[in-house]
């Protein structure tokens, strides 16, 4: 495989592993399969002191292909209970990657409902885990597909996770209480490097512009002069993500996206 067979799927696990470069022993929850990958990526890549589990119940000493296993044996090292698991989300040593259905100019996440909270057109996993993960330690967004509806106009319909609001902070709480830190999207990288924490270009894949990004976004976005480009992932790192992903999971996880080859 050489450096220029790369998919959408490989862009966005290659640009997605970035998030926990610098984060050092700390644990990753990657939710879904592409930042599953995208944790494996950065283990094997540039930080291999990064914590990642089985996707059950234990901490693993290298990452585990997602899908059927065969003859595979996962190396563990560790019991990863629910204790344990609090224990890492209360000291604020973990940095989750999640795949909320709406975000809003403030950071703020629903993974809850779609329509009104009494009479929802969609009704989803409710708040879960959320609200104490946005408060307790650092979390990054997913976003398969970029647009208005996951992007949303106003406040999201059910606000599961605190985000950049001064008008829904908790009391005493403020933005430097707050650690969202990327959004991931099939489009570009954003971040809240914007002025008073505003949601920002970061970063644009091959062949998007800033103007696709802002129409596919209901909100104005922060575009600063020096937005950067993605590199694609090299012909290293290509191996690693097939290794890792023998059943091509990754390429059903954009299936019916619109923009799925734009960047084969």
């Amino acid at each position: 495989m050489t450096a220029g067979d790369y998919t959408l799927a490989d862009l966005m696990i290659n640009a997605a592993a970035e998030i926990w470069r610098n984060d050092g022993e700390i644990l990753a929850t990657p939710i879904g399969v592409i930042p599953r990958l995208a944790a494996a990526l950065c283990v094997r890549t540039f930080n291999p002191d990064l914590l990642i589990t089985d996707g059950e119940s234990h901490l693993v000493g290298e990452p585990v292909p997602v899908g059927p296993r065969g003859d595979y044996r996962p190396k563990v090292e560790s019991w990863m209970g629910y204790a344990k698991v609090f224990d890492f989300v209360w000291s604020g040593k973990r940095h989750a990657l999640v795949a909320p259905a709406q975000i809003d100019r403030f950071g703020q996440a629903n993974i809850s409902c779609i329509g009104d909270y009494r009479k929802p057109k969609a009704q989803m996993l409710g708040v879960r885990g959320l609200p104490g993960n946005s408060i307790s330690h650092a979390n990054s967004f997913f976003v398969p597909v970029h647009s208005r509806k996951v992007f949303v106009a106003g406040q999201c319909d059910m606000v599961s996770s605190i985000g950049y609001n001064r008008e829904r902070l908790p009391q005493g709480y403020t933005f430097e209480d707050i650690d969202i830190r990327s959004i991931i999207t099939d489009l570009c990288v954003l971040d809240f490097s914007g002025p008073d924490r505003q949601i920002a270009l970061r970063a644009l894949y091959p062949g998007v512009t800033a103007e696709q990004v802002q129409e596919n976004t209901g909100f104005p976005l922060h575009i600063p002069a020096d937005v950067q480009r993605i590199e694609p992932p090299s012909a290293a790192q290509l191996a690693i993500i097939a290794a890792l992903d023998p059943h091509n999971l990754r390429a059903q996880q954009i299936k019916g996206n619109p923009r799925a080859g734009a960047a084969s």
